[in-house]
């Protein structure tokens, strides 16, 4: 079968590689729709988990079911089906402790583009699939529903990971489509002011379609500077940060309240450590806490967030400005996801 791959360090191209074997638990997929991450750049051109050589990319699809194992009992060789891009090994002890994301290993719940080829292939595989899939309902398109396996839980993990609370004051650093989905989740959460950090135009109108009521521009201007400004030096009782380099866990921290949290869905692709300011951080006496977190995969996620878009609580389709037809645009999408023109929120790959 054919793939786009990562061949090693800055190099990416088109590969032939056997088709992928399935055990008794698990499927192989025909992806009918696709999007590349920026995680898959960090990953390519910052080396971000190491090098790879020859590994199929991707982690964000939705696809159709080829062949099943002889232990699958929930799916079927034709379903279409979204598929998360985190699949755990659910029969793990991280699993029963609560960690699904870290099964067998830290992190090691990504498979996809990470240790096992992607989704950016003619077939691809999915372990343990009766926990790993969910049903694409008929009324989501395919572009949305992409966007449900990584950047809306990815978003919402940030959410979470915050614990907003009604009225709570929240700024969401980075309002590209992680962003974007932490300010639409803040929303749902019951967040009152929600200030959006980023510059181009069309993250900004789509922000303000999710909730943001204030944004702050970093070209404008230090943007601690600038939300002190704006909250009369009081800071924000919650911080999600979705994007931006490695000064912005210390910004995050300079702009969050005594007793508040700073919640990173950042990839962090390069640098060996991330500062933390000693007096921001009250000569590290602040109560100030800081969480990281991997998003939530599996069938049970899925399904939750299914639930959100058909009963229209989150509008995905706000996330996607570029779409494509044909299996040979994965190139392109991917060197858009690298160069962000500043018409670019998410492209999306439609294969069928």
């Amino acid at each position: 079968m054919k793939g786009f791959a990562m061949l090693s360090i800055n190099k990416v191209g088109w590969i032939e590689k056997q088709k992928p074997l399935i055990g008794p638990y698990d499927a192989m997929v025909r992806p009918l729709a696709i999007s590349p991450c920026s995680s898959d750049i960090h990953t390519v051109f910052e080396g971000a988990i190491g090098d790879r050589h020859d590994m199929i990319l991707g982690h964000e699809a939705v696809g159709e079911i080829v062949e099943i194992g002889d232990k699958v009992n929930d799916f079927k060789p034709g379903d279409r089906v979204i598929v998360p891009a985190i699949t755990p090994d659910w029969r793990s002890l991280e699993a029963q402790a609560g960690f699904h994301q870290h099964s067998n290993g830290m992190l090691a719940g990504w498979k996809f583009s990470n240790f096992k080829d992607g989704v950016f292939g003619e077939f691809f595989h999915v372990n343990d699939a009766d926990m790993n899939l969910a049903i694409l309902p008929k009324e989501i398109p395919l572009p949305s529903a992409v966007m449900i396996t990584d950047m809306m839980t990815t978003g919402f993990h940030g959410v979470e990971l915050a614990d907003i609370q009604f009225g709570s004051s929240v700024a969401v650093i980075g309002i590209g489509p992680v962003g974007l989905m932490g300010v639409a989740g803040a929303k749902l959460r019951g967040a009152g002011r929600i200030i959006g950090v980023g510059s181009r135009s069309v993250c900004v109108e789509a922000a303000q379609f999710y909730g943001a009521t204030d944004i702050v521009n970093y070209k404008n201007g230090d943007i601690v500077e600038q939300i002190m400004e704006l909250t009369q030096n009081k800071g924000v009782d919650r911080v999600i940060l979705a994007g931006g380099g490695i000064e912005t866990l210390g910004q995050a921290i300079s702009i969050v309240k005594p007793g508040g949290v700073v919640a990173n869905v950042n990839y962090h692709g390069s640098g060996e450590s991330l500062p933390v300011p000693r007096l921001a951080w009250g000569c590290g006496m602040a109560h100030k806490t800081i969480k990281g977190g991997l998003c939530p995969g599996g069938r049970y996620r899925m399904e939750m967030l299914v639930n959100l878009v058909q009963h229209n609580r989150v509008d995905l389709s706000r996330l996607i400005t570029h779409v494509f037809t044909g299996f040979n645009h994965i190139e392109e999408a991917l060197f858009l996801m690298k160069d962000k023109p500043k018409d670019l929120i998410k492209p999306v790959v439609l294969i069928e």
